[in-house]
């Protein structure tokens, strides 16, 4: 019985790397195998901000939002999205001469501005992949307090992130542990702060329902907002959590699949997210990390050993392994554990 519906997960999720020329042109970015709707940068050798370009809030790429700050959308244009990965020529911080980068991307529809979904009380623009599990969902806010958009996954979501375009607010993060289509889980991407266990979104198989207080960060009167949207796909993305041991021989968790990355975070207490990924590390231990709620440069640590079929930990820091504590984290594959073709997945 095969362990995956997606063969090739590259063709969905890709991290590429590349090195900065320096050149007031630009440079153009190649290897990543699709055309990405969903771009996140960061200049791994110093701190510039970590950035998220998308192909719904306009074509070509013009507005830019940071990970790590609160700060509203600002004009800054990445260039364009091309047939094979991104060509960058607005901010030198994207190609600055011998710096290091690492670009995550994901395929949404392809579709520039998306596509007009009206399921929800929320007419909503958007980009979707239902193969894949990933939308990029755009509305405008109208102030009331449950309403819903439109993901068009066709399936319930296990993740949503929002952020208000328009107005300085934090990264919306709701995440749902318990398979039950409501989440368990209500923090900030741009902060350290611990689940706030209050004002959940409910994830619905079209729609997702907004907290039943209206709030700018998530429904603000008129206000332009972007939401990015994850489900469950096997042998492709698992979203989940488990219980740190406080051990550097940690806590295994299975995926069904090798990762390509992870991005984790420590819901019991005040510690920063973390993004590790296997572009940057080739082989086990994988050590290099970056921080999305900083803008921090790229830090060394033993921290996990991807495996065939999962993650095991390999350290006692308490973001990702303190003891006693809910780490929640979202992975996707580099290969799956069994293809169709019962090709299993190599270890490092």
């Amino acid at each position: 019985m095969p362990y995956t519906t997606i063969n090739k997960p590259a063709d969905y999720f890709n991290t590429v790397t590349y090195t900065g020329n320096g050149s007031a042109s630009g440079i153009s970015i190649t290897g990543v195998g699709f055309q990405p709707d969903l771009l996140w940068i960061k200049n791994r050798s110093s701190t510039p901000a970590h950035v998220v370009y998308d192909n719904v809030r306009t074509s070509p790429a013009k507005y830019l939002l940071q990970t790590n700050t609160t700060v509203a959308e600002r004009t800054a244009a990445l260039g364009s999205f091309d047939s094979d990965g991104f060509t960058v020529t607005d901010n030198d911080s994207f190609y600055n001469s011998a710096a290091n980068f690492v670009a995550w991307n994901w395929k949404g529809s392809n579709v520039a501005g998306g596509s007009s979904n009206t399921d929800g009380s929320i007419t909503s623009q958007v980009s979707v992949n239902t193969t894949s599990g990933f939308s990029i969902v755009s509305y405008t806010g109208n102030a009331t307090g449950s309403a819903t958009f439109g993901h068009g996954l066709g399936v319930k979501p296990k993740i949503v992130i929002i952020k208000n375009r328009s107005a300085a607010e934090g990264w919306g993060y709701w995440q749902d542990t318990t398979n039950n289509g409501t989440a368990d889980i209500r923090m900030q991407l741009n902060a350290t702060a611990a689940n706030y266990n209050n004002l959940f979104v409910t994830f619905n198989t079209d729609t997702i329902t907004l907290p039943s207080a209206s709030d700018p960060s998530w429904n603000g009167s008129g206000n332009s907002l972007i939401a990015y949207c994850f489900a469950d796909v096997k042998g492709f993305s698992k979203i989940g959590s488990y219980t740190g041991n406080g051990n550097a021989d940690g806590p295994f968790v299975y995926t069904g699949f090798k990762p390509a990355m992870i991005i984790w975070k420590n819901s019991s207490n005040t510690y920063n997210w973390v993004i590790s990924d296997n572009k940057r590390n080739t082989f086990n231990d994988v050590d290099k990390y970056l921080l999305p709620n900083t803008s921090d440069a790229e830090g060394t640590l033993a921290l996990v050993d991807f495996l065939s079929n999962g993650f095991k930990i390999r350290t006692t820091d308490a973001s990702i392994n303190n003891s006693s504590d809910t780490i929640i984290y979202m992975a996707f594959a580099e290969n799956p554990l069994v293809t169709t073709g019962k090709v299993p997945a190599t270890a490092r």
